[in-house]
């Protein structure tokens, strides 16, 4: 007898992806996260939407996602 096709469950969990894929998209959604929080900060008089802050922010969340995911 022949072998059933796999299903994309099954090809979904065996993919590993690119990782390369991963990176860009934590560094997209970590800037855009850090812009809105900084944004929402700024509306209420609590911090300054500049892009060094944007910047530092994004990188904290940046490494604090790759820490939890990639563990």
């Amino acid at each position: 007898m022949s072998e059933e096709p796999k299903g994309i469950r099954e090809g979904i969990e065996e993919s590993e992806g690119d990782p390369r894929l991963i990176l860009l998209l934590n560094a997209v959604l970590s800037g855009g996260f850090a812009w809105t929080v900084l944004w929402g900060l700024d509306r209420a008089g609590m911090a300054t939407l500049t892009a060094p802050n944007v910047g530092l922010l994004a990188l904290v969340i940046f490494v604090a996602t790759y820490l939890v995911v990639m563990r």
